[in-house]
């Protein structure tokens, strides 16, 4: 007799382990696969050297006691058992331009926010308070965002866009672009964006920024430990390759590639949409839908380096560096000319175990548009074979990874004779081995104009199939992870989820007077 689960999750990224985790605690039978050799999507890490490398999560915001990431970790029964290392307080990020050498600083807490930037720009320290509050106003309008509450979007919040408010807010053109200087985080446009997504993502950071210990992984590795305890089955090497309708057009079943078929009564995928929509057939969707979704722009891809850094050769740096060519750059960082790459990058480094006031390794990320290793699309490559995709492939990365060497060794100097090894992923790393449609880093571009096309329900048209993850709404760790709890609350009733998160809240601040 074929076994029939409750809850069946398609994909093991953030979003759907967290949407098993929320359903396996109630006690439903919950069974999650995934396509890949290592669960967690974006939160995977892989090892060169003996050394951890995070491919898509570099750091974590809302961590510390009483924010909502914090809060939402608890009830996951995660966060105690995290390994986090506190940023710079006095500056997690720092954005530099061209041959600028100041690094303008982004500070945790909103005070010490509007502090470090005002020793850089004495006359604008109202606005930057400004600036402020109206961040903390827009988190406020988002369902979820402080964990219970609030369950409808204010549209007319939806419709304000980055660039105007930034404008708004100071006319000192350096200011503004050191405000935008984290853009890369929301996919470098901040012409086009709306302004909730700038807000969002800012916000996180500026209440707490953290990295993971030993990488994001850990995050997910936690997650199917509790998945396990709560009698959750978890299987990788386990791609869906049909879904099974009834003759009333139900969803019944899934078949992976190996034939194997998975029966429940329910099913949420956290796959990328477009592969959603091929397994739920074009037919049995609205042309609408279809359209609208078909026609959604990818945010653009990237190509990042790894640096296997010689014994006390770099000194460890406690933040992350963005740096823009130029102070326009910044605007819509992901717009670049192919001769002039890479005009933008983010940079950061791991201390080492035994010296840590020196880096073991750096990372840096640009962007990079598919269309330049799209010569190669054909090929899938999900083992760690670097040579795969023959020879070519390889001059391509080399060639990249060198100019990217030559401009960070403006910044790093003596950084040439310091890299023990050099590696690289492209946009087809992030397109094999995170499912990202054409290597895209954080979903599709959204837009203040109109900011409701790239929102779709966690409910789709089939009754008992559901949506989550970052291809669905919003992106990012914060963003993913809420999502997961709507998702959820669709199954459970938001009253439900609204109860638990209640309970988990009030005990923990009784644990904490006692």
């Amino acid at each position: 007799m074929k076994k029939e689960y409750d809850i069946l999750v398609i994909g093991s990224g953030l979003g759907g382990l967290v949407s098993a985790l929320i359903l396996a605690k109630e006690g439903l039978k919950v069974c999650v696969l995934e396509k890949n050799n290592q669960y967690g999507g974006n939160l995977q890490t892989f090892s060169r050297d003996k050394l951890i490398f995070d491919t898509g999560v570099h750091y974590l915001g809302g961590l510390s006691k009483g924010q909502n990431l914090h809060q939402f970790f608890s009830y996951l029964e995660i966060m105690d058992d995290l390994e986090l290392q506190k940023m710079d307080e006095d500056g997690y990020d720092r954005i530099t331009f061209g041959d600028d050498e100041i690094e303008y600083p982004h500070a945790q807490g909103y005070d010490n926010f509007v502090e470090q930037l005002t020793a850089y720009f004495p006359d604008e320290k109202e606005n930057l308070e400004s600036y402020c509050n109206e961040i903390q106003y827009v988190c406020g309008q988002f369902p979820r965002y402080h964990v219970v509450g609030k369950d409808q979007y204010n549209e007319e919040i939806l419709h304000l866009n980055t660039k105007r408010f930034i404008e708004s807010v100071t006319q000192n053109k350096k200011l503004q672009s050191v405000l935008l200087g984290s853009n890369f985080l929301y996919g470098g446009d901040s012409e086009h964006i709306p302004f909730y997504v700038h807000a969002l993502t800012v916000n996180s950071y500026i209440q707490s920024a953290y990295k993971c210990v030993k990488g994001g992984s850990q995050i997910s590795k936690l997650l199917i430990r509790k998945l396990r305890q709560y009698g959750a089955e978890v299987y990788k090497h386990s791609e869906v390759s049909e879904m099974i309708f009834n003759e009333n057009q139900i969803l019944t079943a899934v078949k992976t590639r190996s034939g194997k078929e998975y029966a429940a009564k329910r099913f949420i995928s956290n796959i990328e949409i477009r592969t959603t929509i091929q397994l739920i057939g074009n037919d049995r969707l609205k042309k609408s839908f279809l359209n609208r979704v078909l026609s959604w722009e990818p945010v653009s891809s990237c190509f990042s380096i790894y640096l296997v850094l010689k014994p006390q050769s770099v000194r460890n740096f406690n933040y992350n560096r963005y740096h823009y060519s130029s102070e326009e750059m910044v605007w819509n960082a992901s717009r670049y000319t192919k001769d002039q790459w890479p005009e933008t990058y983010m940079l950061s480094s791991t201390s080492s175990k035994h010296h840590p006031e020196f880096a073991e390794s750096l990372t840096a990320i640009s962007y990079m548009h598919f269309d330049e290793v799209k010569g190669w699309e054909k090929t899938i490559n999900t083992i760690a074979d670097e040579h795969e995709r023959g020879a070519a492939y390889e001059k391509f990365k080399l060639e990249k990874a060198e100019k990217m060497i030559n401009v960070l060794e403006k910044k790093v100097p003596g950084l040439k004779r310091s890299i023990h090894k050099v590696y690289t992923s492209s946009p087809l790393s992030y397109r094999d081995y995170i499912g990202g449609f054409d290597g895209n880093m954080y979903g599709y571009m959204k837009s203040s104009e109109n900011p409701l096309k790239t929102m779709v329900s966690p409910r789709t048209k089939i009754d008992n199939l559901f949506l989550t993850g970052q291809s669905v709404n919003m992106h990012g760790i914060l963003g993913v992870t809420i999502g997961a709890f709507n998702t959820c609350a669709e199954i459970l009733g938001k009253e439900h989820i609204d109860e638990r998160l209640t309970q988990m809240i009030n005990t923990s601040k009784s644990e904490d007077k006692l």
